[in-house]
């Protein structure tokens, strides 16, 4: 009963009301781990206090797309608000599943919040952490900048910890260069679960009217000590059915399915893309410039101002990664695994260097009237090696074999950023030579602005269809475990379309978004019983679904405020036409009710508490020797969900430092006691969390 109470007080606020301006910010998840950079000034000559300072503070940012090297503008933090949710595995608004303790893997609820391509992918699980180049920010200062960041929870012995530096310097106007450090290290609140991450970054640029390039080095490590889960969910649900009922077991004594069991992966991302451009400069009137600083920068005596005009532009990108995953049992664990192929101890480990170049020519928008959008035409090639375990025929001798793969695409876009009323953006191309021959993809989105009554109106729609290979770890895998060749798999089809209204007066946005999916692929669990008759021991193959499978999603995000007084709210309704595949929750709630106010003028504070909650429903269940969320034992599923997460905060912003405290899952052991994000393992217990970020200008 309390813990319903304490949820419908946070849903409980009037549908509609009227508030200040509100834009959605779609860089917001991910937060400081994407690269994102803090500045808490909003008029770039004065901090939070409005004291004067010197040093100039003024922060540029953007992020460069992946395919053709573009800069896509963002706006700089300015706002303490959800400062400490950033640092959450389950995301911000609490909507990914993960394995209880921080920087164990995840997948997003929301199916269309995933990624839009099917995925073997030892990566995407670790999305909280590891920034691929299109998500990684970069900065551009006036002054040197440092930012440094610290979360932590716990005790030394199960608590978490994560530390992360960020800096960047300008070496004059067109040239810049920075670095980035993240550390992760979580102890585990239950037996067998510490994780060990950790980044480093280093990146350039160089910004010209005729040149640019923009240049991301990565290193990552990422270490995972796997324990299966716990043996019997009745420890959390009905601890006084199991043999903890009379002690004083902690959630360290419970017993987990895997002992001395890791997974790891190495990264190494090189990125670098780098165009040049033809045009010419004209000279315009400064009051005709739409940016009013630009006009103060030049000499208030001059009349006009000389800018470039860009024609045409050449683009070259380079995308190389190479990953490293193993995976590492010290200890057989005979009712765990159906099958073992390799002898025990063998080398468990895959590698995959993947190679991606693509040239680009583009006629651009404006440089003439009739110059209406920016029209790109590139080819793309694309190299793959990826190295399997197998055996020798006849002695089962171990050795490396590895596959490569080949792939030539050619495709366009056009897309216009310039209107202001409509912009649009049309992406197309298919693979005409290679394992992928027939694979194509086209997307598409367009922003409608406009005024109604009065109020601003921002529509956008967006669409894909696309006919992709799955990926080849859904086609080929072979581990001490697990082995299957799927050569003849065929090409998943998908369409999809989605819209949403935002009103940003009302802080209003309403989204719909639907997708077919025709041979839907996924890891099926074959598990069989073991002959204890009480575990079962896992089985796991690659299946496409038969027939089609419809996904439905709509969602509204609602804020509210009130003087000091703000509620914000974030509700999801979903539909997956096959449960049994594609296990969706019908419903997804996420409510942060604050107070907002200052303290002594200068201290910015938030107090308050949020919730987030889910039906039930069967979700994925997590493989540590696939390094994946896989379907469910049929034979022996059970739900998750009906059971909401409340944590209470203070937030606070002060001159160059912000900083918080939040007691996380205040109602721990309340209710049902159904505390699992992913069967068998249970959320982390009702803990203390501190964090800071402190900017440096020097």
């Amino acid at each position: 009963m309390t813990r319903k109470l304490i949820f419908l007080i946070l849903l409980a606020v009037p549908f509609i009301a009227n508030g200040q301006s509100f834009k959605k910010n779609p860089d917001s998840e991910g937060g400081l781990g994407h690269g994102e950079v803090f500045s808490p000034f909003k008029n770039h000559d004065k901090d939070s206090t409005k004291s004067n300072i010197a040093v100039p503070k003024e922060i540029h940012q953007w992020r460069v797309d992946r395919d053709f090297g573009k800069k896509i503008e963002i706006n700089a933090d300015t706002l303490q608000f959800m400062f400490q949710n950033w640092h959450l595995t389950e995301g911000e608004n609490g909507e990914y599943n993960f394995l209880g303790s921080m920087g164990t893997p995840r997948e997003s609820r929301l199916f269309f919040n995933r990624p839009t391509n099917t995925e073997f992918n030892y990566l995407q699980p670790y999305d909280y952490f590891y920034t691929t180049p299109d998500k990684f920010i970069f900065n551009d200062t006036k002054s040197p900048y440092t930012n440094l960041s610290y979360h932590s929870s716990g005790n030394t012995v199960t608590g978490d910890d994560r530390f992360r530096a960020y800096f960047s310097t300008n070496a004059g106007k067109h040239f810049g260069i920075g670095g980035m450090f993240d550390y992760l290290y979580a102890r585990g609140r239950y037996d067998m679960q510490s994780t060990s991450l950790m980044d480093f970054s280093i990146f350039s640029f160089y910004r010209s009217d005729k040149y640019n390039y923009h240049l991301l080095a990565s290193r990552d490590y990422m270490k995972q000590r796997e324990n299966g889960g716990i043996t019997d969910d009745r420890y959390i649900t009905r601890p006084e059915e199991t043999d903890g009922a009379s002690s004083n077991m902690s959630s360290s004594d419970i017993p987990v399915k895997l002992n001395d069991t890791w997974s790891r992966n190495g990264v190494y991302d090189l990125f670098f893309t780098h165009n040049y451009n033809w045009g010419y400069y004209r000279e315009k009137p400064v009051t005709d410039t739409a940016n009013p600083e630009e006009a103060d920068n030049t000499a208030a005596k001059d009349s006009v101002i000389t800018e470039f005009i860009n024609v045409a532009r050449l683009t070259h990108t380079a995308d190389i990664t190479h990953l490293d995953h193993s995976y590492i049992s010290y200890r057989r664990h005979n009712n765990y695994y159906a099958d073992t192929y390799l002898p025990f101890d063998s080398l468990d480990q895959t590698k995959h260097l993947s190679i991606d170049n693509r040239v680009a020519l583009s006629l651009c928008e404006g440089f003439k009237k009739w110059a209406f959008a920016d029209i790109t035409a590139f080819a793309e090639y694309k190299y793959d090696r990826y190295q399997l375990p197998d055996t020798l025929p006849g002695n089962q001798q171990e050795y490396v074999k590895a596959y490569n793969e080949n792939s030539v695409f050619v495709g366009g876009s056009i897309s216009s950023s310039h209107g202001k009323y409509l912009r649009y953006n049309v992406n197309g191309k298919t693979a005409v030579l290679g394992n992928e021959l027939g694979a194509f993809s086209i997307d598409g989105t367009v922003d409608l602005n406009f005024k109604l009554w009065k109020r601003d109106i921002n529509i956008t729609a967006k669409a894909f269809m696309k006919n992709n290979l799955p990926s080849f770890y859904y086609r080929h895998f072979h581990s001490e475990h697990f082995w299957w060749d799927n050569d003849g798999i065929d090409k998943e089809f998908k369409t999809r379309i989605e819209g949403d209204i935002e009103i940003p007066s009302w802080k209003t946005r309403l989204s719909v978004q639907f997708e077919t999916i025709k041979n839907y692929t996924y890891i099926a669990n074959n598990s069989v019983l073991a002959p204890n008759g009480k575990d079962y021991r896992n089985r796991f193959s690659v299946q496409q679904a038969d027939g089609i499978v419809n996904i439905l999603s709509a969602g509204l995000k609602q804020d509210f405020e009130f003087g000091i007084f703000n509620f914000n709210t974030e509700l999801t309704y979903q539909y997956s036409s096959n449960q049994t595949v594609l296990p969706l929750p019908a419903f997804n709630a996420y409510a942060n009710i604050f107070l907002k106010f200052r303290i002594a003028k200068v201290l910015h504070t938030e107090v308050g508490a949020d919730a987030w909650y889910f039906t039930s429903y069967y979700a994925p269940e997590y493989m540590p020797a696939l390094g994946q969320f896989v379907q469910q034992n049929q034979a022996d599923k059970i739900e998750i969900g009906n059971y909401p997460v409340v944590s209470v905060y203070a937030n606070f912003l002060l001159k160059q430092t912000r900083f918080y405290v939040k007691y996380y899952h205040v109602n721990n052991g309340t209710g049902n006691r159904n505390s699992f994000l992913v069967p068998h393992h249970p959320l982390t217990p009702a803990v203390l969390w501190f964090g800071l970020s402190w900017n440096f200008y020097n």
